[in-house]
């Protein structure tokens, strides 16, 4: 699939977010629920930002760090799992979770 393709998928998994916006960055897209940056969608993975709340349904399902290189590392943000991708209700639930500020 490529990134355009997955991103569509992803944004049309969201469509339950009203105010959803799908920036262009660095090589993939970042996700804008309102003025919040809370997603990255990069070489046809999705990544969601943590917080300490959230956190642990990640490490539950051995979500990986967002590493676009060796260099440059986001530790907040972590992929969404495929069974979470796959189902746009527990998707846009996330997505809710990781724009709470």
């Amino acid at each position: 699939m490529s990134t355009d393709s997955f991103r569509d998928f992803v944004l049309e998994q969201l469509t339950g977010l009203a105010d959803l916006r799908c920036k262009h960055m660095f090589g993939g897209y970042g996700l804008h629920y309102g003025e919040v940056f809370f997603g990255i969608v990069f070489d046809g993975r999705l990544y969601f930002k943590t917080h300490p709340d959230t956190l642990q349904s990640y490490l539950d399902h051995h979500a990986a760090v967002f590493a676009p290189s060796e260099k440059q590392t986001l530790k907040n943000y972590r992929e969404v799992p495929v069974d979470i991708l796959e189902d746009n209700e527990r998707l846009t639930h996330w997505a809710r979770e990781a724009a709470r500020q």
